[in-house]
């Protein structure tokens, strides 16, 4: 995955395709000085400034028509240090050549989401997560971060150094400053053991609540206008390493779910009809298997087809409620829904602006073919997901504003009188920003 960044008439988009932005510049800065200059300069220009990453997001988060900050000069590891089991990186760095350097060395983080392809900034920004019975998000386990500020200075933060900034940073949503280094914690490097297994999705929410005490990391994904999911359970072992051999790898996560899965798509947006027929065989053809891997190549896997997503995080213990109104309102609507709805989970944390702030959570994300009309289903699921306080991801698809985020987030007056201290002439502003955290 990777974003366009098409030299003619300086247009940018998104990895989805339906974000678009016409930058005055984009710049591309190879220190933390040469950054801090440049937002210094659109200050005295009265230009707008944004960071952008992979344009991995769904949203306008990162879209500008003033100054386009590109990161690719800002990449790479700092310092790892052995004592206190930290690595600090640098914000551009994608997270497939940390996760690769951090094998290397060893070393790995307790968990991360199931692509690799955003940078460490723009995944900690907009709340990337994966799913974890007792791990959080990525953005929870940092333990420090180094951004510029509206007034070009370079500022630190930890939960011992300006901690109010830290509590917030961690998942600035690009409103506070452009992060430009991140130091998360990490472990030594071990072993995760998969068992992915077809389950019908009646069962899979009765036992939902067993299925997630008993294992590190559940998940599932449900198959629309089927009672088919597809399981997977990812726990510590102690090994020995059984990797998914090349052959079988291929075939099931390149073959199978990208090149067929790819085909599957342009049939149903060719003939919508024949979706529900494609889904039941797409379901019916899953098999269980079980492998044993370091980290990242367990949590992640490759997504060659394009979609536009909508995810929101509601209480965990609304959950199995929430998923059937959900299908429910599929069956009743008359929707063909092409994409597997994708369940996770994340435990409560403190991060001002995480989805699971304060509350044990579950995310639900639905999607879309690119270049299928979708805002019939995502509204349909919309309505489902803000009826239980659904929060949703800041990076997808949503149409929630500041007035929504302010009776969902208990803090939510607590990051806006951050914003209006760090960055008071709005300069890190765009119109997302505008509707999401108000003027």
């Amino acid at each position: 995955m990777s974003s366009t960044a098409s030299g003619k008439h300086g247009t940018w988009r998104n990895w989805g395709g339906n974000v678009t932005a016409r930058p005055v510049r984009q710049v591309t800065p190879a220190s933390v000085e040469e950054l801090a200059a440049e937002v210094r300069k659109a200050a005295e220009e009265g230009l707008r400034v944004k960071p952008v990453g992979t344009g991995h997001s769904f949203t306008s988060i990162a879209a500008t028509d003033g100054v386009q900050i590109r990161p690719e000069l800002l990449t790479g590891i700092r310092k790892i240090d052995r004592t206190a089991m930290t690595v600090t990186v640098e914000a551009g760095t994608p997270l497939k050549r940390l996760n690769a350097a951090l094998a290397r060395e060893g070393l790995s983080l307790a968990n991360m989401g199931d692509i690799m392809e955003q940078t460490v900034a723009g995944a900690v920004s907009t709340g990337t997560h994966g799913t974890g019975r007792e791990s959080g998000s990525i953005a929870a386990q940092i333990t420090a971060l180094e951004l510029v500020t509206a007034d070009g200075s370079v500022l630190t933060c930890s939960r011992e150094k300006n901690p109010e900034v830290f509590a917030a940073a961690r998942i600035g949503l690009g409103a506070l400053g452009i992060v430009t280094a991140v130091t998360f914690a990490v472990e030594p490097l071990f072993l995760l053991h998969a068992r992915e297994e077809p389950m019908p999705l009646d069962r899979v929410l009765a036992e939902f609540d067993q299925l997630w005490a008993e294992n590190e990391h559940f998940e599932f994904y449900w198959f629309p206008h089927t009672g088919s999911t597809n399981t997977k359970r990812n726990n510590r072992s102690a090994g020995p390493a059984r990797p998914v051999g090349q052959p079988a790898g291929w075939f099931e996560d390149e073959f199978l779910s990208n090149g067929v899965f790819q085909v599957a798509q342009w049939v149903g947006r060719a003939a919508p009809a024949s979706v529900p027929a494609i889904a039941r065989i797409s379901s019916g053809a899953l098999s269980a298997r079980s492998y044993t891997d370091i980290p990242y190549k367990v949590f992640t896997s490759p997504r060659r087809v394009r979609f536009v997503e909508m995810e929101y995080a509601v209480p965990r213990a609304a959950l199995a409620e929430t998923l059937r109104e959900l299908k429910a309102a599929v069956e009743r609507s008359g929707l063909r829904v092409s994409f597997p709805v994708e369940v996770r989970t994340a435990p409560a944390d403190d991060i001002t602006l995480s989805t699971a702030s304060g509350r044990d959570s579950a995310y639900i994300a639905v999607h879309m073919y690119r270049g299928t009309p979708y805002h019939a289903y995502f509204s349909v699921a919309e309505r489902i997901f803000t009826a239980h306080e659904g929060r949703p991801h800041w990076g997808k698809v949503h149409t929630r504003d500041a007035e929504y985020f302010d009776r969902v987030y208990p803090r939510f007056g607590e990051f806006r009188a951050l914003r209006n201290r760090l960055d008071p002439e709005r300069l890190f502003q765009n119109d997302y920003s505008r509707r999401i955290l108000g003027e």
